[in-house]
């Protein structure tokens, strides 16, 4: 017996994810190692302390076990089954249909480590050379898609493999809000709209005026003119925030301060797995 760590499930919290992870083949090796303590040693605590996959502590199953579970349910999509069931679960919750109706896309660019190869570019807008994580999520924050490729790549290009079978996985999803970043002529708002039939609605900043007239000789209503403008300091957008609130859960992983992964697939499963510990958290405490 080995203490617990911090990101350990608790019992509770195994019960819910046991029933989504693979069963044993009937004529295959028995197994040495717990799925329990490979998904302690995987999903939570390499994500949560950002260690390397050969610095995990001696008292966890070997490295090179772990991370076969780990790419062999990345590419089974078991990763992708067990978070869409938390989230669904989590929604119920909450009181809404495990479907969702409305949606917020945006971006974020993260560096990288130097690999990645084509999957790696630089971002003029925000001066980052690395990667960027497309997120689509609901009204509640929780993810319902995701795609990583290079922060070069603008974002009313990236929507259209973020989008890709969204109608099919989400057939009640009917609006999404964007922001000024995916207008662009046939791109972004306009194949949303026309391509997948859904509505888009890009929320901007407030107006700022940059000019004012006043007749020649006539003093400016300065009271007036005060008035126009926005109230200083930081304003939270409507509906924009929901999905900033998305990646700063996510960054609080160390594992996702940069994007350390070789594919772009594995950054993507393991922003399934940083969400699928937090809406298993909630559903114990609730």
């Amino acid at each position: 017996m080995r203490r617990a760590y911090q990101t350990d499930l608790a019992d509770a919290e195994w019960e819910r994810i046991k029933p989504h992870l693979p069963t044993p083949k009937p004529n295959g090796r028995p197994r040495v190692h717990s799925l329990r303590e490979i998904l302690d040693a995987a999903v939570l605590y390499l994500v949560r302390s950002g260690c390397a996959w050969r610095l995990l502590p001696h008292d966890f199953p070997p490295w090179k076990t772990v991370y076969h579970y780990f790419r062999a349910w990345r590419i089974d999509g078991t990763c992708e089954r067990l978070h869409r069931a938390l989230r669904e679960r989590a929604r119920v919750r909450l009181g809404r249909d495990p479907q969702p109706s409305a949606g917020i896309c945006d971006s974020q660019s993260v560096k990288t480590t130097g690999v990645g190869g084509e999957q790696r570019g630089y971002d003029g807008g925000k001066k980052v050379k690395g990667r960027k994580r497309h997120l689509l999520v609901d009204t509640q924050s929780l993810v319902l898609k995701v795609k990583v490729h290079a922060a070069s790549v603008m974002d009313r290009d990236g929507i259209k493999p973020l989008l890709k079978r969204a109608k099919d996985l989400f057939p009640r999803l009917s609006h999404l809000w964007l922001d000024a970043g995916y207008n662009g002529r046939g791109k972004g708002k306009d194949w949303v709209e026309k391509t997948l039939g859904l509505r888009a609605e890009v929320v901007r900043h407030p107006p700022k005026p940059r000019y004012v007239w006043v007749k020649e000789g006539e003093e400016p209503d300065w009271e007036k003119l005060r008035e126009l403008l926005p109230p200083p300091g930081f304003r939270v957008l409507p509906r924009r925030w929901v999905v900033e609130r998305t990646f700063s859960w996510i960054n609080q992983n160390r594992r996702m301060s940069k994007d350390y992964e070789k594919l772009a697939e594995t950054g993507e499963a393991f922003i399934l797995v940083a969400m699928s510990r937090l809406m298993v958290r909630r559903l114990d405490r609730s």
